[in-house]
């Protein structure tokens, strides 16, 4: 899917007009996203995503804002970041489309559609478009993504020394483009693809089932309900977890950022002692999957850190008194 999803996409998001470069390596998602008007003003993010294992859903947020040109969008796609989620289709012909939807990193609840179509051309021309051209023909190392990405986040005006690209690498690159050759590297150190020795938890009640529970606290029950609080720990990349009460699946897809996810339990309904474990659906950009977690109960407050592995998952234990 790597191959057939990196490339440029052009359509809607929202009622705002957008292009969007994929690069994937891997589960990661780099690239840049230009949200535009009918004339030649612009807005550009990087964007940071991966690729849901669960769903193949193709999960991607406006990073850091890049370059403005002309005046403001029409719509708030461009004026805020954006974080989307998609999925991915070939209905055939050589059509690749994503449709799914979009809302402010800030206010995930404020969704709008999203409709994007690959096309073979950018209206948008950057340091990507080396990466896209020749991704099947060496541009997919990590050496080339990290070195492009960090172009892609210098000041426009900076002069930057290119090299021209070895003629094994397939097209010429466009006039005025900037370009990476990649490194030196021979086809052994790329490792072999190896089976697998054991069967690898597919779902996220496997995943509960195979890793370690670890303790991190008790919280005492007191009042009617008592509500929790989840937010992403460290750097926003993309975590995303599931949630269990006494090993019953309660909340799946819960994406971490820097706004609260709110979870509400009525303490009626809870056991004397009940058992609530956090398992990492993915690992983000940056592992281990981390959150922070607030506890309200009656007039008091809880804080923990909680972290969850391909080896081991959050347990709080609530407990009534």
């Amino acid at each position: 899917m790597a191959q057939q999803l990196t490339g440029i996409y052009r359509g809607q998001v929202g009622k705002q007009r957008a292009e969007i470069k994929f690069i994937v390596q891997g589960d990661s998602i780099w690239g840049t996203s230009y949200y535009h008007g009918l004339g030649s003003g612009y807005r550009r993010y990087s964007i940071k995503g991966y690729r849901d294992p669960y769903t193949n859903a193709i999960v991607w947020w406006d990073d850091q804002l890049l370059e403005t040109k002309g005046g403001l969008m029409p719509g708030n796609p461009g004026k805020i970041p954006q974080a989307s989620e998609a999925d991915f289709n070939c209905p055939g012909g050589g059509v690749a489309l994503l449709d799914g939807k979009s809302s402010p990193v800030d206010e995930p609840t404020d969704a709008t559609s999203l409709h994007l179509r690959q096309v073979s051309r950018t209206q948008f021309p950057d340091e990507w478009d080396w990466v896209i051209d020749n991704f099947r023909v060496g541009a997919n190392h990590p050496y080339i993504i990290d070195s492009v990405s960090k172009i892609a986040m210098g000041p426009k005006s900076s002069p930057i020394p290119a090299a021209a690209p070895p003629v094994a690498m397939g097209r010429q690159p466009k006039k005025g483009m900037v370009t990476i050759p990649p490194p030196p590297f021979p086809k052994e150190e790329i490792p072999a693809p190896t089976v697998p020795t054991k069967a690898v938890p597919i779902t996220i009640e496997e995943k509960f089932v195979a890793r370690t529970p670890k303790w991190v606290m008790d919280i005492p029950l007191r009042g009617d309900s008592i509500e929790l609080r989840f937010y992403d720990n460290a750097e926003i990349d993309g975590d995303s977890i599931s949630l269990f009460l006494n090993k019953e699946l309660i909340f799946r897809h819960v994406r971490l950022t820097a706004k609260a996810h709110v979870v509400k339990l009525a303490v009626s309904s809870l056991q004397p002692s009940n058992e609530l474990v956090m398992v990492a659906e993915n690992l983000g950009r940056i592992p281990p999957n981390t959150s922070f977690m607030v506890a309200l109960v009656d007039d008091r407050r809880y804080e923990a850190n909680l972290q969850s592995t391909e080896e081991s998952s959050a347990l709080i234990k609530l407990v009534k008194p």
